[in-house]
C-alpha cells in the first residue's frame, strides 16, 4: 500500500504529510528534513519579523530544493483594530497592572529579564528588525505577507484568520494557500475565500486550536469545504492518527507535536526532555501567552495566570507581557515555566528521533493501520 491523495499532486510531494507551522519550532532546518522525506515542511514564522522571515526563507531554499511552505497569523480582531475590551477599560490601560504582575511572578520564581537582543533572538526576531514594525500588530502582519508575497514561496498557511485579502496576490505567482480552521463557520469563510486548502484543527491540537474535537471537527469541515482537499490536525502523533483523518474524509494530516521531539526543531533540549517525558493529561488551554486559547504543557505561568483573576489581554498586548517571562525562562532552562505548545498526543512521544524517521513513521504506521482495518469489512 501507498498513501497518495490530491494533497501529494497539489503540493508536489510524496507523502500527504505537513509539517505544522510551529512558531520557534518549525525553523529551517526542520522545515528541510520534512521536506527532503517527502513531505511539507512549513516554517512556523509568525514572530518573525520581515528581515528573518526574508532570511528564513532564503536559508530553506538552501537546505531543500523542494516544495515548503511558510505560516503566520493573520488575526482578523488585530487586522481590522477592533481590540477586545474588558471590565470597560481598553487592553493600553490595562498593561501596567499585567506589567507588574509579570515583574512579581519573575521575583518570584527567580528569573531574570534577559537582555533586549537575547529577547529579540527568544521571539524569533533579527536584532536589526527592532526598527520595524512591532510584534503582532496590523503593520506587522501586513510587512510579513509581503515578504511571503515578494519571495514567491511555494506554499503560505495562514495558522489563523482569513488569508482572503491576499490570496490574489499569492495565486498569481503560483502560490498554494492553506487555512487553518476550527469550526465549520470559518470552514466555509475561507472556502469562499479561495484558499486551495483547509486545515480542520480539533480541541486536541497543540497552540491556537478549536473548541471543537478533532475527531467531531475533520467530517463536519470535510462536509463543508465544498470539494476543497482537508488536512485533519490536532492530537494526530502517530501513524493511526494519520489513518483515522483519512476515514473522516482528509487527504492527509497536518502534525505539530510529533516533530517537535527530533534533534531538528528549533526548540531548546529541555523542552524536548519534557515532552518525552510528558503523559497525555500533561497540557492546559489558557491565554496566557497569547491572549487567544491555546494549549500548552502545562507550566507555571498559565497556572499563575489563572489564579490571578486577570482576564488576559487580547493580541498583541498579551505575548508583550508573556514574551519577557518565557525568554527569561528559557534562559534559565525552566521546562517548569516555559515547556512550550504541545498537543494530546505528547503521551506518544516516548524519544527523540530525526525528523525523517518521524515522517516515515507516521506513513508506515498510517498503511499498517488502514491495511489491518480492512480485515473488519467482509462480504454480505
Amino acid at each position: 500500500m501507498a498513501l497518495r491523495t490530491r494533497i501529494c499532486e497539489l503540493f508536489g510531494i510524496e507523502h500527504p504529510i505537513v509539517l505544522a507551522g510551529m512558531g520557534g519550532a518549525s525553523t529551517p532546518e526542520l522545515v528541510a528534513a520534512v521536506s527532503n522525506a517527502g513531505g511539507l515542511g512549513v516554517l512556523g514564522a509568525a514572530s518573525c519579523g520581515p528581515r528573518q522571515l526574508r532570511a528564513w526563507i532564503e536559508e530553506t531554499r538552501q537546505l531543500t530544493d523542494r516544495p515548503f511552505g511558510v505560516d503566520t497569523l493573520l488575526p482578523a480582531s488585530v487586522r481590522r483594530r477592533a481590540y477586545e475590551r474588558s471590565g470597560g477599560r481598553p487592553p493600553q490601560e490595562r498593561m501596567p497592572e499585567w506589567q507588574r504582575f509579570a515583574r512579581e511572578f519573575m521575583e518570584r520564581e527567580g528569573l531574570e529579564l534577559p537582555p533586549m537582543d537575547e529577547l529579540l533572538r527568544d521571539a524569533g526576531l533579527d536584532a536589526r528588525d527592532r526598527d520595524g514594525p512591532p510584534v503582532f500588530t496590523p503593520e506587522f502582519f501586513e510587512a510579513q505577507m509581503e515578504v511571503v508575497i515578494e519571495e514567491r514561496v511555494p506554499v503560505y498557511a495562514a495558522g489563523l484568520g482569513n488569508p482572503g485579502p491576499w490570496i490574489e496576490r499569492l495565486h498569481r505567482n503560483g502560490t498554494r494557500v492553506i487555512s487553518v480552521v476550527g469550526t465549520v463557520r470559518h470552514a466555509r469563510q475561507v472556502a469562499e475565500a479561495g484558499v486551495d486548502v483547509i486545515v480542520a484543527q480539533g480541541h486536541d491540537g497543540g497552540g491556537h486550536n478549536a473548541p471543537i474535537g478533532t475527531l467531531a471537527l475533520i467530517p463536519q469541515v470535510v462536509d463543508a469545504a465544498g470539494g476543497i482537499p482537508v488536512l485533519g490536525a490536532g492530537g494526530i502523533a502517530d501513524g493511526r492518527g494519520v489513518a483515522a483523518a483519512l476515514t473522516l474524509g482528509a487527504e492527509g494530516a497536518w502534525v505539530g507535536s510529533a516533530f517537535l521531539a527530533t534533534p531538528e526543531a528549533g526548540i531548546r533540549e529541555f523542552q524536548k526532555k519534557v515532552l518525552v517525558e510528558a503523559r497525555e493529561e500533561d497540557t492546559v488551554v489558557s491565554r496566557a501567552v497569547t491572549g487567544k486559547p491555546a494549549r500548552l504543557v502545562r507550566n507555571r505561568w498559565c497556572e499563575a495566570v489563572a489564579e490571578s483573576g486577570l482576564e488576559p489581554l487580547p493580541m498583541p498586548f498579551q505575548p508583550m507581557v508573556a514574551m519577557p517571562v518565557l525568554a527569561a525562562a528559557h534562559r534559565a532552562e525552566r521546562g517548569d515555566v516555559a515547556p512550550g505548545f504541545a498537543g494530546q498526543g505528547i503521551g506518544m512521544i516516548q524519544d527523540i528521533h530525526p525528523a525523517a524517521e518521524v515522517l516515515l513513521a507516521l506513513v508506515r504506521g498510517a498503511e499498517q493501520a488502514l491495511h489491518g482495518a480492512a480485515r473488519f469489512v467482509v462480504p454480505d
